[in-house]
């Protein structure tokens, strides 16, 4: 075998070794990330850009409290275990935390007004006595079609005692011509007796928490199905144009059909940008057993544009009762 054909065998596998290195380089990272990012909170792109970001550590009200009236200075507590800020299209912030009005106001949250361990009174939404705090148990997940949050965290006691232990999975699938879908799955476990939730004076709000931002236009429409009607619906939207949006945005809230009680009654606060689905039924009180958890489900379908028909939300809350994603 000549020199020259030597060398040619030589060129041609750096060659070969080359165009492979390029390749594995080149390949594309998942459009859906999941990112736990330095300061251990997760933060949710699609495509490089936000959707979420999922607070798991505690964090400290900080300099905030400077600009909180010495009144409400009781709920400008260190909070854990929430979504903000939830983003629209353009990047803006769909969702507010920390509000001087409500400091305990955290995004979107899921808590209780009256959170009862035997014959004591605490206040899971307004961060009075127990607190979600994180055990360190994080999951995140990427994906072409999503990207997913897993995390546990105990319910404590005057920060210190467990009752609790809850487990939130939060899912986020890539945005398309319909807009963007977000799954929400809570599982709570009592570790203790006695432990039981309710809404404020058992009968106002609790239950999934959404504290938007200011928006113009606002408007904020409830549609519960009357028991005639099968399968039964429930959904609501939020519409307005957020600061930083370029269009006006919906928010709607889909009620998934397993969750007791369903549907919950609606709750809004239209002067502080807030609404909810309720949970318990009113005049009721949840009682938390150990060994039997509770799950809790709610979707979250952000769109662009104008106001959501109910025959799209109809669609929308038949295929997630389904199991489908639109």
């Amino acid at each position: 075998m000549s020199l020259d054909t030597l060398h040619m065998m030589d060129l041609r596998f750096w060659l070969l070794i080359s165009l492979a290195f390029c390749c594995v380089r080149m390949e594309a990272p998942p459009r859906m990330q999941a990112r736990v990012a330095p300061d251990g909170q997760v933060d949710i792109t699609d495509s490089g850009r936000p959707v979420l970001r999922y607070n798991y550590r505690t964090i400290e009200p900080g300099e905030r409290l400077k600009e909180i009236a010495e009144p409400n200075l009781i709920y400008a507590r260190a909070r854990s275990d929430y979504i903000h800020p939830l983003y629209g299209f353009d990047g803006e912030e769909l969702t507010k935390d920390l509000p001087i009005d409500h400091p305990h106001h955290r995004g979107i949250y899921w808590a209780w007004p009256e959170t009862k361990y035997g014959d004591q009174m605490g206040d899971l939404h307004a961060l009075q006595r127990v607190f979600a705090r994180p055990t360190g148990k994080l999951k995140v997940r990427s994906g072409a079609g999503f990207a997913e949050v897993q995390a546990e965290s105990l319910w404590q006691w005057e920060d210190r005692e467990p009752i609790v232990r809850e487990l939130a999975i939060i899912r986020a699938y890539a945005s398309s011509e319909k807009g963007r879908v977000i799954d929400l799955t809570f599982r709570m476990a009592a570790l203790k007796d006695g432990v039981s939730i309710a809404r404020r004076g058992t009968n106002a709000y609790g239950g999934l928490n959404m504290r938007m931002n200011a928006n113009t236009g606002q408007k904020i429409t409830f549609h519960p199905d009357p028991a005639t009607v099968k399968p039964r619906g429930a959904w609501a939207e939020m519409h307005g144009t957020f600061a930083g949006g370029k269009s006006a945005t919906g928010v709607v809230v889909l009620q998934h059909p397993e969750n007791p009680d369903f549907p919950g009654d609606w709750v809004q606060y239209p002067e502080l940008n807030w609404f909810q689905p309720t949970f318990p039924a009113a005049n009721t009180r949840y009682e938390l057993k150990p060994g039997k958890p509770l799950t809790l489900r709610w979707r979250l379908w952000i769109h662009g544009g104008e106001p959501a028909t109910e025959d799209i939300c109809r669609a929308m809350w038949n295929a997630y009762a389904k199991g489908k994603l639109r």
